[in-house]
């Protein structure tokens, strides 16, 4: 059971280090009832001083939430859940931000949690880290993945609705073992190419000349790797599976790429290049087709809430995404927005 459509949501962050604390900027900023809470005192204390409640007891920060955001490092996203849980009411809606969804997602269903919490992944940060580096628009027009399940769809709505709303962000609906799966790609293999870079750099005689010479194109190809090490670890080792088959799939494409440059073989060389450049440039130009959908949200809807559940698997895996969710009396509406020439479903 979830908090009524047109409730005044209640927010808890746990957790507020950059993505915490922005989630926290961008909810006081919105004028919501929110409240902090991080293991660090210090980080406590930065939190009051920009105006908002952060008690020193975890049990207090989220006593009489609605909604709580777990925020803290991944390995503790488990356990910091079922604390939560215990703490709060039935109709809290609980959601986290870490970067792999199928471990938190299967502790959540061992643990009879999946009504109300909805593993979450907002596609956004910085290579810095900490409250000091916190911003309340980190997340406008950023992909936010939520995780539905059939049971927890009045949650799933209920988030989806505050995001859209609070954080402009576009709403990514995917099962927990697509969103790993690509991920993998999206983000965690990036990091790894992005510290061998650096690092093989860094082991070099000629370091320092090359950071005298290093552009955009070092400096974009590294950039992540200034994220912190311990984070980067934390992720990669909670994604081990699919980022080492998709890093094998990279390695595959550059092995292709170095043995045209071995063989001096310039028609190759130029067709990987194309091939590559091709998916970069559809990064920036994707054109979307925006369709409406309503589904009804009264309890004898079982069978439409699988066909709610269908269509909004079917978006994100098509690469599409929620640019408005609105839940009025018994119906809830979204706005879909899905590449233009992808198959529609749902």
């Amino acid at each position: 059971m979830v908090a009524s459509p047109g409730t005044r949501p209640r927010v808890a962050v746990v957790g507020t280090g950059l993505i915490g604390g922005s989630i926290l900027l961008g909810l006081h900023r919105a004028g919501l009832d929110v409240s902090g809470w991080d293991p660090d005192p210090a980080t406590r204390q930065v939190v009051r001083d920009a105006g908002v409640t952060c008690p020193d007891e975890l049990t207090a920060a989220v006593d009489d939430r609605t909604v709580v955001f777990l925020c803290g490092p991944l390995p503790t996203l488990p356990e910091t859940l079922r604390t939560v849980a215990a703490a709060v009411g039935a109709d809290c809606v609980l959601t986290d931000v870490g970067s792999t969804k199928g471990t938190v997602a299967e502790f959540a269903a061992a643990h009879g949690l999946s009504d109300r919490f909805v593993p979450g992944h907002p596609m956004a940060g910085t290579d810095r880290a900490g409250i000091g580096a916190a911003v309340p628009d980190l997340f406008d027009g950023a992909a936010w993945v939520l995780c539905p399940t059939r049971d927890g769809l009045p949650a799933f709505r209920r988030l989806a609705e505050m995001l859209v709303t609070v954080f402009a962000a576009r709403v990514v609906p995917m099962a927990p073992d697509e969103h790993d799966a690509v991920a993998a790609l999206a983000s965690h293999v990036p990091h790894l190419l992005a510290g061998a870079l650096a690092g093989a750099t860094g082991r070099s005689a000629l370091r320092d000349a090359v950071l005298a010479l290093a552009a955009g194109s070092f400096r974009d190809g590294t950039r992540v790797a200034g994220t912190p090490a311990e984070r980067t670890a934390n992720m990669l080792l909670g994604n081990r599976d699919h980022v080492l088959r998709e890093l094998g799939a990279v390695r595959a494409f550059l092995d292709e790429l170095a043995a045209a440059l071995g063989d001096a073989d310039a028609e190759a060389l130029t067709a990987g290049h194309r091939e590559a450049r091709a998916t970069r440039t559809a990064l920036f130009d994707r054109p979307f087709t925006a369709s409406r959908h309503e589904f009804p949200t009264t309890a004898g809807a079982t069978g439409r809430n699988d066909d709610e559940l269908g269509f909004l698997l079917a978006l994100g895996a098509a690469g599409g995404h929620l640019g408005d969710c609105r839940v009025t009396g018994r119906a809830v509406r979204y706005t879909a927005h899905r590449p233009a020439g992808s198959a529609a479903r749902g």
